[in-house]
């Protein structure tokens, strides 16, 4: 005889959004049965439409508020810059009790947006999955986006423990591993390890781009692996990265401004033939690769121009 499934862990699950983020989400709930029942709502007809084609929720609605209503967890899936906007859209018809999350790459400039809307009763637990690849879009998701990928939650002082383990436990059963951290170091840390080294890879694109034009396309028909893999990074949802330079401004000022100084000890190296140097600071730097792979965060294996590994 069969067990009998388990219960879902939220009866109905509002995505707000149907991007690559929310459409895993939804895909691996759905897989996992995870939710009772999962409705998104996105502003492009064309998106909506195509989300209903392809079946990546069990309802697609035509309102943000129709969505979040009666949910009893709700996801803002949207770019920074429309976080305060759409929490005050659906702020009235959230239910009592439910839970608010997001998915930005930023956290205190999405606090500072979304908190004030938030109604009486409602718990608001910021969030941030350090998963995804260069594609968006509705048909961009796959359930083993979050598998061994960590999700990092920044709870506000006043955050109900229950409510955080509750949305916790969410992340883990769609295969993430949880960190709590604060808003401030999030966006240090994100600064650090993603936010710069985008704009660092839009920059090489853009210099190789301008190569480009004069020297007859042989910059992009002789692209080693080093040059192809910025070109990976600086493919990424360009609305979602112009907001993400906007709201983390100082943090990523910061790091670009120590980058400047990096780059440019390195520049006197190879100017003065500092051999030393360069073979001493590279052996540091790749300890850090190594580190990444122990970690469980990357493959050793040398597939240069890897495709996304979808399960």
């Amino acid at each position: 005889m069969t067990a009998p499934a388990a219960a879902p862990m939220f009866r109905r699950v509002a995505l707000i959004g149907l991007g690559l983020i929310a459409g895993s989400m939804s895909l691996a709930m759905r897989e996992s049965g995870l939710a009772g029942r999962v409705v998104g709502y996105a502003r492009s007809d064309e998106t909506r439409d195509v989300a209903r084609e392809i079946g990546l929720v069990d309802e697609v609605t035509d309102s943000a508020a129709e969505a979040v209503a009666g949910a009893d967890l709700v996801v803002l899936a949207v770019p920074v810059g429309a976080m305060g906007a759409v929490a005050a859209e659906i702020a009235p018809h959230l239910a009592p009790g439910a839970i608010l999350t997001d998915v930005g790459s930023v956290k205190q400039s999405v606090i500072e947006a979304v908190a004030p809307h938030i109604p009486a009763g409602v718990h608001f637990i910021p969030g941030h999955p350090l998963a995804g690849t260069e594609h968006s879009g509705p048909r961009s998701g796959f359930a083993g986006l979050f598998r061994n990928r960590w999700w990092l939650l920044t709870p506000l002082p006043d955050s109900d423990p229950a409510a955080v383990a509750r949305l916790s436990d969410l992340v883990r059963a769609l295969g993430a591993n949880v960190e709590t951290m604060e808003p401030a170091h999030h966006d240090l840390v994100l600064a650090v390890t993603s936010h710069a080294p985008h704009l660092i890879a839009y920059t090489m694109v853009g210099v190789a781009d301008h190569l480009r034009r004069v020297t007859d396309d042989e910059v992009i028909k002789y692209s080693a692996a080093g040059f192809r893999d910025f070109t990976r990074i600086a493919a990424s949802d360009p609305t979602m990265w112009r907001d993400v330079f906007l709201h983390n401004r100082e943090a990523t000022l910061d790091i670009l401004g120590r980058f400047a100084e990096e780059l440019f000890v390195l520049q006197r190296a190879i100017r003065m033939g500092d051999g030393q140097h360069l073979h001493d600071y590279f052996t540091r730097t790749r300890a850090i690769r190594r580190g990444i792979i122990e970690a469980g965060q990357d493959t050793a294996a040398p597939d240069f121009g890897r495709g996304v590994e979808k399960e």
